[in-house]
């Protein structure tokens, strides 16, 4: 969010192992020790994928001064909202499907929502609530309130902060602000970093302590996942347009993405797609903002997504083995506008007209081209992500195949792995029986915790997934068609 950065795409004939397709001789060459152990996720990982949605949360004084990015020079005075209601924020979040939300606790300007002990240059010091209010302390209480994850960003870049660009005695200074956060407001889902890093009021750059700055959370909140370009446990996708790539890998090499901030050629290539052979799981999250900045401007409440913009961001970030992290920024008196409300239950109510009626698929017989015991192919229809149909073995291709009693009208298909286990598909298609012979509708590299595609209507009785490739024997656990609303 907000990022300094000139991300360099690159040229054909580099890296191409990144890509999934086509598979090399070098990567097929590849001995079954190195596939065989491949990553998989954690606990956390997991469930932080799976919930598909977070809220982002732009708020500061910003917000009342109209900048995307403060000087850092900004009396906390006007830091005054006469409406702030973070209960309606997580209302909205909750009702159109979101799990968790993450609030700019402290942004590049230094001001801190909560009332820190390390500055004056924080809540404490504005009018608001007589300067006895905490935002972080009434956006957790509204999160929990509804059910929600609490996640904070808290930007390394500040430019109030004299002591920014001394080294070691800002770092001390950063680590006392995130200790607040992660000891004060009980269990925290993310913590989210950034490698924003500008000079600061002495005409210095800052070199961050990651090292430090990980194990603080890792040993203050153990079961947060940490974001930043680089991870350690998910990693910026590389771009602010919520998209993820076509293929699109949970598993990296550290060394293409060593911190956060670090830009190279081909950087944005490794954050985008991923790397088939990397030795960590690190999925992607795919932030964007549901209108043009990232903090509430008037003069862009005619310009707020739509639900029909926010579907096909959902299509290009969950749909692609990706997260999605949509910003929702509060007005000056500290509510979402109405547009953008408007906007995101549209959004919910499109995906539940689309996936709400449940898989055509569902009474279909299945068979396979082969099983493995105990993963037998209706596995796919019982809508358990860890039950799954997995191949006999990982040669040559491999088929599910799906007959119904009545022909169906389709164009939306949904495919999942089994990414407990490990993130393995490289290519696959998607056909359907016609007049005697397989037609492919649909088809595409990675698979990972989720791939959805949509196309011209179409009708079958027989449908049939083959995965071309895969780098172990394939673990689909849901194959699902729908038909949306207006096709």
């Amino acid at each position: 969010m907000d990022r300094r950065r000139f991300l360099l795409t690159g040229t054909a004939g580099v890296a191409t192992a990144v890509v999934g397709v086509p598979v090399t001789a070098s990567t097929s060459e590849r001995s079954a020790a190195e596939t065989s152990a491949r990553p998989r996720p954690t606990p956390q990982q997991l469930a932080w994928q799976r919930e598909e949605l977070s809220m982002f949360v732009h708020f500061t004084v910003n917000t009342f001064t109209g900048k995307e990015w403060g000087e850092g020079d900004e009396d906390p005075k006007i830091f005054d909202p006469t409406d702030l209601d973070a209960r309606q924020w997580a209302r909205a979040a909750k009702s159109s499907g979101f799990g968790s939300m993450i609030l700019t606790a402290k942004h590049h300007d230094g001001f801190c929502l909560w009332p820190t002990a390390t500055t004056a240059h924080c809540v404490r010091s504005s009018p608001w609530r007589g300067g006895k209010g905490d935002v972080v302390r009434e956006f957790v209480d509204a999160c929990r309130a509804e059910g929600l994850g609490v996640g904070f960003y808290l930007s390394p870049w500040d430019r109030h902060e004299p002591r920014y660009g001394s080294g070691q005695a800002y770092n001390d200074f950063y680590i006392a602000q995130l200790t607040e956060l992660l000891t004060q407001y009980g269990p925290v889902v993310e913590v989210w970093f950034d490698g924003a890093n500008g000079e600061g009021p002495n005409g210095k750059r800052q070199t961050y302590d990651w090292p430090r700055i990980h194990r603080t959370v890792r040993e203050l909140q153990p079961d947060a996942v940490v974001f930043s370009d680089a991870g350690p446990d998910v990693r910026w996708i590389g771009n602010e347009s919520g998209i993820a790539g076509t293929t699109c890998w949970s598993t990296v090499d550290p060394a293409r993405v060593p911190s956060a901030g670090f830009d190279s050629v081909w950087t944005a290539d490794a954050l985008q797609q991923g790397d088939p052979h990397g030795p960590v799981w690190r999925p992607g999250e795919s932030d964007v903002s549901i209108r043009p900045g990232w903090f509430w401007h008037e003069q862009e409440n005619a310009k707020v997504r739509s639900a029909a913009g926010l579907l096909d961001l959902y299509f290009n970030s969950v749909g692609r083995n990706s997260k999605l992290l949509l910003n929702v920024p509060p007005t000056p008196a500290g509510r979402f506008h109405d547009a953008d409300v408007a906007s995101l239950a549209g959004f919910a109510s499109r995906r539940a007209a689309l996936f709400g009626g449940g898989n055509l698929l569902q009474g279909a017989r299945t068979r396979a081209s082969a099983s493995a015991a105990g993963h037998a192919p209706e596995r796919v229809l019982d809508q358990d992500p860890d039950s799954h149909w997995r191949a006999a073995d990982a040669g040559g291709e491999r088929w599910i195949e799906f007959e119904l009693e009545r022909e169906i009208a389709f164009d939306t298909v949904c495919l999942q792995e089994a990414i407990a286990l490990g993130q393995d598909i490289t290519n696959y298609r998607v056909e359907r029986w016609h007049e005697g012979q397989w037609l492919p509708f649909a088809w595409g590299t990675t698979v990972g915790c989720k791939r959805l595609q949509r196309f011209g209507l179409a009708r079958a009785r027989k449908i049939r997934v083959v995965i071309e490739h895969a780098y172990r024997a394939p673990r689909l656990s849901t194959v699902a068609l729908y038909r949306g609303a207006t096709a």
